[in-house]
């Protein structure tokens, strides 16, 4: 018996074993077929989708479109321009210059006479007949001045004209060519959160084009000029970029790029622009005549605080304050004073330092413009005859 049970158990294990290899390498022998997971299919190859300028016509429906600003930099670029600049400076004279045996070694090495200094920006081209605006601050003290085109050509320009307090500057290209002028954006076409792309010549690598967004308007108080309009973007601004463009999704200039917050001396997302609204006044003006024009009054002023607006008796912190009225000027011959608060100007707010100092250089000199004041608690209106501003002064 206990033989006969085990010849049943070995045949059993050997009919098991013969199963599972003719199942394994012949499925098909006992009509079964294995189970396999399902593999996914091959990823197809990426094929890039078309670009397309901003201004190009809706896709499609279904189709899938990226965006791209190549149209709106094509229109801009041939406009910015290198500015290279360069200026005289007295060098150091050799403590040894005048030992006879320090001449016999080394001559006249030390009267080595005045050296050279290199200085680089950028500019953007205005019009055909080649004037070219930059920043006051790219070219002050230069003698000589040299523009690269996009296309290559460098050719000398000549100052038309400064203005400090916008720190803007008007170069002529001295050739008898026609060029290739930016397109300005319109009045008020200029939006927080609108793509903005910075043009210039960081570092002096070469043109590039940068991209970011509006990220305020109407920055102000920065210490940098005397009139602050600013454009803040998070393009990237470098030195370099300083009198380049700063042009919106179409290619129109919106601003000349300025200055940036930086620890660093590189960028940090921080960038200012002055408006192409200021901007091209002043490059008209200067254009024009030379120089740039603006009414005066000759008062020194202050921000309203809370402590002043109470012990003033003011409803609100609209306005400025008179802390100083100049001798002989036009707010003293009209009767303007001290601890008086500017309220208006024809008919215009004042709302703080800023808008009053914009307002009075705005006025022609010898017009006339009516403000109106508080004081002693009393609204009262003064006729001003306006006064031509002094150069690089910072009262109203």
């Amino acid at each position: 018996m206990r033989r006969l049970w085990l010849m049943f158990a070995q045949a059993v294990t050997i009919a098991l074993a013969l199963l599972f290899v003719v199942s394994t390498l012949k499925p098909e022998w006992i009509g079964r077929a294995p189970q396999l997971a399902a593999l996914p299919a091959p990823a197809p190859a990426f094929v890039p989708p078309p670009t397309v300028a901003l201004t190009a016509a809706e896709a499609p429906a279904g189709e899938t479109r990226a965006v791209s600003y190549a149209a709106a930099a094509g229109k801009a670029l041939p406009s910015v321009v290198h500015v290279f600049t360069s200026k005289a400076t007295k060098s150091a004279r050799h403590p040894f210059a005048d030992d006879p045996i320090f001449r016999h070694f080394f001559g006249d090495r030390g009267d080595a006479g005045p050296q050279r200094s290199a200085g680089l920006g950028s500019g953007v081209i205005v019009s055909a007949e080649g004037y070219v605006l930059t920043n006051n601050h790219v070219i002050e003290g230069a003698d000589e001045i040299e523009v690269a085109l996009q296309d290559g050509r460098k050719l000398r320009a000549r100052t038309v004209g400064m203005d400090p307090e916008s720190d803007l500057a008007v170069l002529k290209i001295q050739s008898e060519d026609k060029f290739s002028a930016v397109s300005f954006a319109a009045p008020g076409s200029v939006h927080v959160g609108d793509v903005a792309l910075a043009i210039g010549n960081p570092f002096g690598v070469g043109q590039t084009v940068t991209m970011g967004i509006v990220s305020a308007m109407g920055r102000t108080a920065l210490g940098i000029n005397t009139f602050e309009d600013f454009i803040q973007t998070d393009a990237a601004i470098n030195p370099g970029n300083s009198g380049g463009a700063l042009v919106d999704s179409a290619g129109n200039l919106i601003g000349i790029n300025t200055a940036i917050y930086s620890r660093s001396g590189g960028s940090l997302g921080i960038g200012f622009a002055i408006p192409v609204t200021l901007a091209r006044n002043v490059m008209e003006q200067i254009i024009r005549t030379g120089t740039v024009t603006r009414g005066w009054i000759g008062v020194e002023v202050q921000e309203i605080t809370p402590e002043l607006a109470d012990s003033f008796g003011l409803a609100s912190r609209e306005g400025t304050l008179v802390a100083g009225v100049m001798r002989g000027g036009p707010a003293d011959k009209a009767g303007i004073r001290p601890g008086d608060v500017l309220i208006a100007v024809d008919g215009k707010a004042i709302h703080n330092n800023h808008t009053m100092l914009d307002l009075v250089a705005a006025l022609p000199p010898g017009s006339g413009a009516r403000f109106r004041i508080q004081r002693d608690k009393k609204a009262e209106e003064i006729d001003v005859q306006i006064g031509k501003r002094p150069p690089l002064k910072n009262d109203g």
